[in-house]
């Protein structure tokens, strides 16, 4: 099952009613990194008040915190974890700044803008889909190599490494539902005459069409 994460932070900015609204992400994988990622918030804007937050660490159970920072209770710190919880993004942290541009703006506006900021936060981040996978390793004589790239191109899988002696030696990232799936039609098309290995588990995810192992 594949999930959301936050692979590289960002930073976004929304202005209303000349209050600035500064929103900086981070990948954190504990709740340590995410109170480390604030607290260095604070000291970059070290001139402002208010530094609201909230994170997602974990994936089927995960742990979510988040804080107004000062500003009216429920304003502030759930509307940015809202926004992560919406998209699905895990092992995430947010934390935005406000500067306060003399105009108040009610409950409503700062559930608004703390939002829009947390958005605008993570559209200039890097969301990646992650997929739990297995890497495996298929060992043919030359005359099975046509055969294994045709299926895996078929199943739209990623060659992750070749090599060429007396034998063909090739290696694919396979999502995890369909390594079984890929064996039996290697099997099967090769007559039973190519080595399968697994050579590791591993999540791995595209950015710009580039396989990552995470």
């Amino acid at each position: 099952m594949a999930v959301k994460i936050l692979y590289a932070g960002g930073v976004g900015e929304i202005v209303e009613k000349k209050s600035r609204f500064i929103a900086e992400t981070a990948p954190v994988r504990s709740e340590d990194e995410a109170m480390a990622f604030l607290e260095a918030i604070r000291k970059k804007y070290w001139d402002t008040r208010h530094h609201c937050s909230a994170f997602v660490i974990g994936e089927k159970n995960p742990v979510t915190r988040c804080s107004d920072d000062g500003e009216p209770s429920g304003t502030a710190g759930r509307p940015i974890l809202d926004v992560l919880l919406g998209e699905g993004i895990c092992n995430a942290c947010v934390v935005v700044t406000r500067y306060f541009g003399g105009t108040l703006l009610g409950t409503g506006g700062l559930v608004r803008a703390y939002g829009q900021a947390a958005k605008a936060g993570l559209a200039e981040s890097i969301v990646l889909e992650k997929h739990p996978g297995v890497e495996m390793k298929f060992v043919c004589d030359y005359s099975g190599i046509g055969k294994i790239q045709y299926i895996a191109g078929s199943m739209g899988l990623t060659e992750t490494g070749s090599e060429y002696t007396d034998v063909a030696e090739l290696s694919y990232m396979v999502p995890a539902e369909q390594a079984g799936e890929l064996r039996a039609k290697v099997t099967e098309a090769t007559a039973g005459r190519t080595r399968i290995e697994e050579l590791r588990k591993a999540d791995f995810a595209f950015y710009e069409k580039e396989l990552l192992i995470l």
